[in-house]
């Protein structure tokens, strides 16, 4: 009884009070989010080839498990940038959802940032752990890094939001939850904002198709 106990408390503590109230506005959060430029979806309806290959890509998570993109060849990935802070944290578990259902013909990644308004404070460790005690994650996060056009932007999101790159998207992430989707072939398909629920019928027709 007692490490029952222990175990609860633990995980009450993974998630502060500012945390517990996001997640239960993340609904109306999200609903408001739509009108705006969260809600946004940009296709590539010409299915426009990279100029450079997304497969060339890799990514090293902290387990030091290396992620050769051409492994994923055949299957769709989504990558999204992520935070534990946000109005749209409650997507990890509409996230872990997808990748229950769809994991066989679906990669999702997960890349924690604190780019925006500094809603990613911790360390890849505690990062880690909040991810899977509240939501139950199970596909891979990437170490924390910078999404936005700087510097030290990660490889895989200059791809994502260069056209020179990816061959037609210049989009950025607009904040944490913007969602990538690049197909069986290595294309970059569509953008959707953080407001656009990975659960709500037009994204799953396009990770369904």
């Amino acid at each position: 009884m007692k490490t029952n106990d222990s175990n609860t408390t633990s995980k009450v503590k993974q998630e502060t009070f500012k945390q517990r109230l996001l997640r239960k506005l993340y609904p109306t959060i999200r609903k408001i989010g739509k009108k705006g430029k969260n809600g946004v979806v940009i296709a590539n309806p010409d299915k426009t080839s990279p100029k450079n290959s997304f497969y060339n890509l890799k990514l090293t998570l902290k387990t030091g498990t290396v992620i050769d993109f051409s492994d994923y060849k055949g299957k769709k990935v989504l990558l999204v940038n992520t935070a534990s802070d946000c109005g749209y944290t409650g997507q990890y578990k509409e996230l872990q959802t997808l990748h229950e259902k769809f994991g066989k013909t679906l990669q999702i990644i997960a890349f924690p940032s604190n780019d925006f308004a500094n809603q990613e404070k911790g360390d890849d460790e505690k990062i880690a752990q909040f991810c899977t005690i509240n939501y139950g994650v199970t596909f891979p996060v990437a170490p924390k890094g910078c999404v936005t056009p700087k510097t030290n932007q990660q490889p895989i999101f200059k791809w994502l939001s260069s056209k020179g790159l990816n061959g037609w998207n210049d989009h950025e992430p607009d904040w944490n939850f913007s969602k990538y989707l690049v197909d069986e072939n290595g294309i970059l398909t569509h953008y959707f904002g953080p407001s656009v629920s990975p659960l709500e019928d037009g994204f799953l027709k396009e990770i369904a198709l």
